[in-house]
């Protein structure tokens, strides 16, 4: 190379700046959007969107308020049923085979009922003097009402019971569970403490002792009870009935089966203030 080139390639280089940058290369910009229209949601925007805020109409709303009501009352009732269930199968089995006869015995007790009715019936339609018949009837059916509004003594089988209250903490309801159970046993005719017992009647705790009817009375609790004998025990010895009741309370309970009740407590026949026959 000659001078003179050498001189031209120098003067070339200082001309020139040491490094040329490249500017990078810009990201192309988003198109621009249509006016004013808002970019296009998601699919999980639009379902959020769709679902809140809640919108709920009226009907919507008392339907949700019914469906509630019927889901609550289903569970209660479900419930109910477990318990009744669990009762049963934590029960010997000794114990329900007495509750079983015990539902034979009350259902043999409505049939034998039934068939009296029948009887009555009958016998009405088919004697020669209906009017002699239906007045024979008549004092049949005032007999037994008197027996059950506790106007005429009773006597026949059933059993004695005698509740000694040593701790003082027998109230009247616990009472009042063994009344009802006897009836629903099949009991015709009851008193306790020379108090008759009716359907009337009510009890009410009085201190240390229990007002029947307004008459107080004092333990021991003696019942006389006419009915069938092999119905009612049983009844009060169901798992968790009467006795048991009585006898977490500390009370002694003693229940005696015999051939002859005699049931003699009455109560004055009430003449109505208002209510009249309407038989011409």
């Amino acid at each position: 190379m000659s001078n003179e080139d050498a001189t031209r390639e120098n003067r070339l280089r200082e001309e020139l700046p040491e490094e040329v940058h490249t500017a990078p290369e810009e990201a192309p910009e988003a198109p621009e959007e249509d006016g004013d229209r808002p970019a296009e949601l998601t699919g999980r925007q639009r379902l959020v969107k769709g679902l809140w805020p809640p919108r709920v109409s009226r009907a919507q709303l008392i339907v949700a308020v019914l469906l509630f009501g019927l889901g609550f009352g289903l569970a209660v009732q479900v419930a109910s049923n477990s318990d009744g269930d669990s009762a049963l199968r934590g029960a010997r089995q000794e114990d329900l085979v007495r509750i079983l006869d015990e539902l034979d015995d009350r259902t043999q007790r409505l049939e034998d009922e039934k068939q009296g009715l029948e009887k009555q019936r009958d016998e009405l339609e088919n004697s020669s003097d209906q009017a002699e018949e239906a007045r024979r009837q008549t004092v049949e059916k005032e007999r037994q009402l008197g027996i059950l509004a506790g106007t005429v003594a009773a006597e026949g089988p059933g059993i004695r019971i005698t509740i000694d209250d040593t701790k003082g903490t027998v109230e009247a309801d616990m009472l009042l569970d063994a009344i009802q159970e006897l009836r629903a046993a099949g009991a015709e005719a009851m008193q306790v403490n020379g108090v008759r017992i009716v359907a009337g009647t009510y009890l009410s705790d009085a201190g240390n002792a229990v007002s029947v009817d307004g008459n107080k009375i004092n333990a021991p609790y003696r019942f006389k009870v006419i009915g069938k004998p092999q119905d009612l025990e049983p009844a009060l010895n169901i798992p968790g009935g009467v006795v048991q009741t009585l006898e977490k309370e500390q009370a002694i309970v003693t229940i005696e089966r015999s051939d002859k009740i005699v049931v003699d407590a009455l109560r004055a026949a009430k003449r109505p203030d208002y209510a009249r026959s309407s038989s011409r």
